[in-house]
């Protein structure tokens, strides 16, 4: 993309894919993206599971109750981590990083959608974090923040209605001020 508006405009949640696999050439330009991502005091408090193993992706679409099963279709899941002893932020810092990670699938064709992990649970009432964390050896002292799933995307949707912003809800210089 030449610009983040046009870059924002057309990035969507995307939750059907095709079923093409990613090179390891765009995995790493993805990750490159991601771990350039900024965090308070450059604490860099997130780490990354990359699963391509499609019956691991089964796995992990299992995690949620709803709003995961489509993890199962994706050719990569990202799954970002994040330890909270490196900061008092780390749920902002990790919510950064994934972004930045969309926005890198956005810029490169492909599509993703975040699942959110952290505060769910699965549909046999399973702590989505301790599903995952058992699933995939992840160490007590990391929070499991979400799934990042990324594919070629196998939907097309229309770019964000612009005449939707909420202008409303931006003040000037204190609440309630619009002039």
């Amino acid at each position: 993309m030449d610009n983040l508006l046009e870059l924002l405009r057309t990035r969507r949640s995307i939750r059907s894919f095709k079923e093409t696999q990613i090179s390891p050439e765009l995995v790493e330009q993805l990750m490159h993206a991601t771990l350039m991502s900024p965090s308070s005091k450059r604490s860099t408090p997130w780490q990354f599971i990359l699963v391509e193993d499609p019956e691991m992706l089964k796995f992990l679409s299992e995690s949620k109750k709803s709003g995961s099963q489509l993890i199962s279709g994706a050719a990569l899941a990202v799954v970002v981590l994040v330890d909270p002893a490196l900061g008092d932020v780390w749920i902002e810092d990790a919510s950064i990083a994934s972004f930045a990670l969309q926005l890198e699938a956005e810029d490169l064709g492909l599509g993703s959608c975040w699942v959110q992990i952290r505060g769910r649970e699965s549909a046999e009432g399973i702590d989505s974090e301790v599903f995952i964390r058992r699933l995939l050896d992840i160490p007590d002292n990391l929070r499991v923040e979400n799934v990042i799933a990324i594919g070629v995307k196998d939907e097309i949707k229309k770019p964000f209605d612009e005449s939707r912003l909420q202008w409303e809800k931006i003040y000037i210089g204190k609440f309630g001020q619009t002039k």
